[in-house]
């Protein structure tokens, strides 16, 4: 069995990142500026943005974080969101979430400029993303896609069970799997697949995008199998 160290694999992306970010500030060039938009104080989004801040810190890019209350307005959220889409300084943003119950998220996404939508959200560039055109790809595929691709894991031909269809790392996953550069055979599953199991044991690639721990047991991995 070989693991797929994402962590190892990160460390190492970080590594390359940093080196063309150097190569950037030889050359004079302007050094990429990420923002993130904090709403609340959610402990585990309070976190994960923490490790976004500090990813920024280890290539060289420059950060900016933007806590606001709880009770924050979905007027005054959109209201920063305009200034961060008209911000020449900063190349892209994320918008965390969950945001709190009385904010639209979907009304906020819709918010985000494309071209400064580095968490793929955006319909935009779902839809370039389903075409094979050049767009921001949702980060959780696109490290999946990096896992495989690192490990020289072979994909054309191979049949790919994804399990779960949530817009950011499912149905994405199913989409990229099944483009001409993977030339996976995709199988999307969900709740109310039928006999979910058997789907997965006829994977050669199964991607766990269900949000629960343990879900996919040694039964439902036949030899060989590459499990994400």
């Amino acid at each position: 069995m070989t693991l797929l160290d994402g962590k190892a694999l990160a460390a190492q992306l970080k590594d390359e990142l940093r080196l063309e970010v150097d190569a950037i500030k030889q050359r004079g060039g302007k050094i990429p500026h990420l923002a993130a938009v904090l709403v609340g104080t959610n402990s585990a989004s309070e976190a994960y943005v923490g490790s976004k801040v500090k990813a920024c810190e280890q290539v060289g890019f420059k950060s900016s974080l933007f806590k606001l209350p709880v009770e924050t307005t979905q007027v005054e959220l959109l209201a920063l969101l305009e200034q961060l889409n008209n911000n020449a300084d900063i190349d892209g943003y994320i918008v965390q979430l969950p945001l709190p119950k009385h904010i639209d998220e979907n009304h906020i996404l819709l918010a985000v400029a494309p071209e400064k939508d580095v968490d793929g959200f955006h319909p935009v560039n779902f839809g370039k993303m389903a075409q094979g055109l050049p767009c921001y790809l949702p980060a959780t595929p696109y490290g999946m896609l990096q896992l495989l691709d690192r490990y020289g894991i072979a994909t054309s031909g191979k049949h790919a069970v994804v399990i779960g269809r949530s817009n950011i790392v499912g149905t994405p996953m199913s989409i990229l799997l099944s483009r001409k550069d993977k030339n996976c055979t995709v199988t999307l599953t969900h709740s109310r697949t039928v006999d979910l199991a058997a789907e997965v044991r006829r994977a050669d690639i199964i991607v766990a995008a269900i949000g629960i721990p343990k879900f996919v047991t040694s039964e439902m991995v036949k030899p060989g199998a590459v499990v994400l």
